[in-house]
């Protein structure tokens, strides 16, 4: 983990991104406050590779519809997010405080991020029942067990979740929940053959999990494994899974 414990900071991004041909991005949270939004917010004003952010808010708490107006002339705020993982009540999700938050949510237009591990799956489906007409997006293919060799149950609730037309799924985050040092595309390809059998490419949008990634794979890697594995679908769909869908569902400005 040592090599995270630095800052990475607007130009560090731009040039991972460089490497690997990929020309715009969405900043997300990763620590739970309101400082780090403003700031994600800040740069994302600075920089036009970060095209977007998912940021940090109270969703849980009772003054949450207020504290958002303080974002509403903020244009990049294009989503947000909880890091669910990382909450003790394995229920959390379920929570009538939270699900109220969500609840004020539509008709802002933004999206929901998920960051849950697999064995959340089964309260985030019920999660998504409840809020039909909220657009979700599950971050880092709600993490499998890959380091274990492990599909099931993960790839029949993902099947499940993917039933739910208002969820899309981020193909990022993999390399990390596998063998930091000894993973192979060839150990993640059934994990993204469940991904593109439960959502369709037309629901996935690939994500890098930057810098976090960096402890299992360059920025750079990860898109070649990408675009090999993506390679046998048209070019329609690799425009789609490559930004298109990214662009649409966070509604994403267009910059030529």
């Amino acid at each position: 983990m040592s090599l995270l414990q630095r800052d990475f900071l607007p130009e560090d991004l731009t040039a991972a991104m460089a490497s690997a041909g990929v020309d715009g991005a969405v900043a997300v949270q990763a620590r739970q406050t309101m400082e780090e939004t403003r700031w994600l917010l800040g740069m994302a004003e600075k920089c036009l590779a970060i095209r977007g952010v998912v940021g940090w808010a109270p969703i849980a708490g009772e003054d949450f519809p207020g504290v958002m107006e303080e974002f509403e002339n903020r244009p990049k705020l294009k989503g947000l997010r909880h890091v669910i993982q990382g909450e003790k009540d394995e229920n959390y999700i379920l929570r009538e405080d939270f699900n109220s938050g969500i609840r004020s949510m539509l008709g802002s237009g933004l999206v929901y991020d998920i960051l849950i591990y697999e064995r959340h799956l089964p309260q985030t489906i019920e999660f998504v029942d409840e809020h039909e007409r909220q657009v979700f997006v599950l971050d880092h293919a709600a993490k499998p067990l890959i380091r274990e060799g492990v599909v099931q149950p993960w790839a029949k609730r993902m099947l499940e979740l993917g039933e739910r037309e208002n969820v899309w799924c981020k193909v990022s985050g993999m390399v990390t929940e596998a063998d930091w040092s000894s993973w192979t595309p060839e150990a993640l390809r059934p994990y993204l053959d469940v991904l593109v059998e439960a959502f369709g490419v037309e629901r996935l949008m690939v994500g890098s999990d930057w810098p976090v990634c960096l402890v299992a794979s360059e920025y750079e890697r990860w898109f070649e494994v990408l675009r090999d594995y993506f390679g046998r679908f048209s070019e329609s769909e690799r425009d789609a899974v490559f930004g298109g869908t990214a662009i649409e569902v966070y509604g994403l400005d267009l910059i030529l």
